[in-house]
């Protein structure tokens, strides 16, 4: 059936019943709830019908009813409402959110917020939540340590609007879940290489173990090394701390710096990379002269006491990228389904050094 012919199977419905719910009528003509939104929402534009909380009225029984003082809940508007799931407090996260907030301001979208549950369980829940508030769509971004692939196979996938994931990556079996993520593994590619040209030999990661991106961070660091023919590590995983600072690792990297072992470092995130700045001082090594280092995050990197060389995620525009393809997937549910990564820069400050005058790696 074509989308006009559909459009007024379902006019046709309306007026006989005076009002229906999406998805009872996405049940009875055989198509998703997402098509029948949508065609609802073009046949409100063309003032046949009301769009109301989880369906549509004729005009006239819209009018009667709110005469009586019995009108149902209007939809909000005739804009897309999107349900937004980002993980709890993180310096990391609101850049995201506010690309997020700025492209809804721009094109007319409601954006509704909850935050993320610390289960699958808890996310379905918000998920159930939202989709009964009558959202057009999802933007979803699991806390870490909640498999997205998981989520997707177990309910993403059977939901009835379309979903996108925010700077999380799923795997082949998603069905039809979009995404949208900062591609870190060329990021880490971008500082080893910077490194590299500075003279470096031989380049550390460091990197926080509990972060859903170090494990993309790592595969760019290790291509990177390996195309450059650079040993890969040594390698120092950071734990999260418990209430106490996370000396040991501190000290031992010091060490590999006092030795002359590390004289280069890729490390996630800028707050350990402050951190470890200041630690470094304390014990009379030098950044760049002793250490040379480039962080990944570029959050507060340019405020160290030397300020950090930084790779930056943009996550600004994964936030708008993500709702302008969710508008697209409203707009035309048949189209091709889309995974973009977007690419990180480069900002250079102090801390990896000047280039050597013969350049090169060492």
């Amino acid at each position: 059936m074509l989308a006009e012919e559909r459009r007024e199977v379902l006019l046709r419905l309306i007026e006989r019943r005076g009002a229906v719910k999406v998805k009872d009528v996405a049940e009875e003509m055989g198509v998703s709830a997402v098509t029948v939104r949508q065609d609802v929402r073009e046949l409100a534009g063309r003032g046949l019908v009301v769009r109301v909380h989880g369906g549509a009225m004729a005009p006239s029984v819209a009018q009667a009813a709110d005469a009586a003082g019995a009108a149902p809940r209007p939809a909000r508007g005739q804009g897309n409402v999107f349900g937004l799931i980002v993980p709890p407090g993180s310096y990391y996260y609101p850049e995201i959110i506010r690309g997020v907030q700025d492209a809804a301001r721009a094109q007319g979208v409601r954006i509704v917020l909850a935050v993320s549950g610390e289960t699958p369980a808890d996310n379905q829940e918000q998920v159930r939540r939202l989709i009964a508030a009558d959202v057009d769509g999802l933007l979803l971004m699991p806390r870490a340590g909640l498999e997205p692939v998981d989520l997707a196979e177990k309910w993403l996938a059977g939901l009835d609007v379309p979903v996108v994931l925010l700077d999380r990556r799923a795997g082949g079996s998603v069905g039809r879940l979009e995404q949208v993520a900062s591609d870190h593994a060329y990021g880490a590619g971008l500082a080893v290489r910077h490194l590299a040209e500075r003279g470096h030999g031989r380049i550390a990661l460091v990197a926080r173990v509990e972060s859903p991106n170090t494990p993309l961070i790592r595969e760019g660091y290790v291509a990177a090394c390996q195309a450059l023919g650079l040993p890969t590590g040594p390698e120092y995983g950071i734990e999260p701390a418990d209430g106490a600072a996370p000396a040991e690792w501190f000290e031992e990297f010091a060490r590999a710096v006092e030795a002359g072992e590390v004289q280069a470092a890729l490390v996630h995130n800028d707050l350990d990379a402050v951190a470890l700045v200041g630690f470094l001082q304390a014990r009379g090594l030098r950044v760049p002269e002793d250490l040379a280092m480039v962080t990944y995050d570029d959050e507060v990197a340019e405020l160290s006491d030397v300020p950090l060389t930084a790779v930056a995620p943009p996550k600004r525009a994964v936030g708008a990228w993500a709702v302008d393809l969710l508008r697209r997937r409203i707009a035309d549910p048949a189209a091709p389904m889309a995974e973009l990564l977007l690419r990180p820069e480069l900002r250079v400050r102090d801390s990896s050094g000047a280039l050597p005058a013969s350049g090169g790696p060492a």
